[in-house]
């Protein structure tokens, strides 16, 4: 006979809350006590029914697994052919199983993945900001763990198999009903594989895998950025008794540069000026990060602070034939060490300077303060 809908038995729509099933279950409970009817054995059933109703309703977890599985989330019926379990512990698949569906990804969850693979290895490579830019093949030599040559990485001594392990029956995992509860864990006989070694190889004690020293060549794109990550698919540690490899990540480092400030995939480069050639105009030759060399013409009257633009000089955009641009600060050198002869020159300049308004900068803002203090004067 099919079962009762418990939101039906309560008398709730399926949208109450926890107030609106406390006081159905009370009225209902106290409706169909035994107490209240004696020797009605519809009435004790009823009950029963109601009480369980309650019980599943009443946990977040349980009611959701209901609204989504029905009475089906809560039946124990005898192991399926996917079941398997503790020697002497049989149990059902039933809500075990929708269970973990449901709430996989928390931490009760079903094991994904093969547990033998192999780990994940990092590598840190640093590259200057010129190969960054155009690209680098370079070779790396990693300690990892290789698969073992005698055994071809099975684990067993040549000639003989792995056999089925007769914990967990193949399978890696074993189970153990808890109450409401199913926990799922490695087998600790085979610790996941399926099946255990009789006969170890010699060589790498069973585990199917050497320490070796590898030698890989790793292609560096051009744009690369500090941080960059690179991943070599199956280059990590091999796995245990024949088990899939781990991956090997490669990450770039990129030192400071004596000459340029990188700024994703734009240049900076401060150039000091000679004031003569600030103040006269002229040209000037200043590097690239491809190794080139790019003149610059400076207009006369050139401040500190001024920036010239170079297009397309600047860093290759990762994956693109894209080049960002070249910044030139200019700074303007004020000089030092001077001679007698040129001291008597920068003053005879300075007089005439005075009366030609040739630093209007300076001019102006030195009459902005007089006028600033002749307002506070007043």
């Amino acid at each position: 006979m099919a079962k009762q809908d418990f939101y039906d038995l309560l008398g709730v729509s399926k949208s109450a809350d926890a107030e609106e099933l406390k006081r159905a279950y009370r009225k209902a409970a106290m409706q169909y006590h035994p107490d209240r009817n004696p020797g009605d054995k519809k009435a004790e059933q009823r009950f029963k029914d109601i009480n369980e109703a309650y019980d599943v309703l009443k946990d977040d977890q349980k009611r959701a697994a209901y609204d989504r599985f029905g009475h089906a989330a809560f039946e124990q019926g005898s192991r399926g052919p996917g079941d398997f379990g503790f020697a002497g512990g049989g149990f059902g698949g039933g809500f075990a199983n929708i269970f973990e569906e449901m709430f996989g990804a928390m931490g009760g969850a079903r094991a994904q993945g093969n547990p033998n693979r192999g780990s994940d290895l990092r590598y840190n490579v640093e590259v200057s900001l010129e190969d960054a830019h155009r690209g680098k093949q370079t070779t790396i030599r990693v300690a990892t763990l290789v698969h073992c040559d005698a055994c071809k990485g099975s684990g067993a001594e040549p000639g003989s198999r792995p056999v089925t392990c007769r914990t967990c029956h193949g399978h890696g995992r074993v189970r153990a009903q808890q109450g409401f509860f199913t926990i799922e864990r490695t087998c600790p006989s085979c610790h996941g594989a399926g099946n255990v070694i009789e006969k170890p190889c010699k060589a790498c004690g069973g585990q199917g895998r050497v320490r070796r020293e590898k030698t890989l060549s790793v292609n560096i794109p051009p744009g690369v950025e500090d941080g960059t990550r690179i991943r070599l698919s199956g280059e990590g540690e091999a796995g245990r008794q024949g088990a899939s490899p781990g991956d090997l990540y490669i990450f770039i480092g990129i030192p400071p540069h004596p000459i340029f400030q990188r700024d994703g995939a734009n240049i900076h480069c401060r150039v000091p000026l000679p004031f003569t050639t600030a103040a006269l105009g002229g040209t000037i030759e200043v590097p690239t990060v491809d190794g080139t060399r790019t003149r610059v013409t400076v207009p006369a009257g050139t401040q500190s602070g001024h920036q010239f633009r170079l297009r397309g000089k600047g860093m290759t955009v990762l994956r693109s034939a894209v080049r960002g641009d070249m910044f030139i600060e200019a700074v303007v050198e004020t000089p030092v060490n001077l001679t007698k002869r040129q001291q008597e020159l920068l003053r005879e300049f300075e007089r005439e300077a005075d009366s030609r308004g040739t630093h209007p900068q300076s001019e102006g803002f030195f009459t902005r303060v007089k006028e600033f203090f002749e307002d506070l004067r007043e």
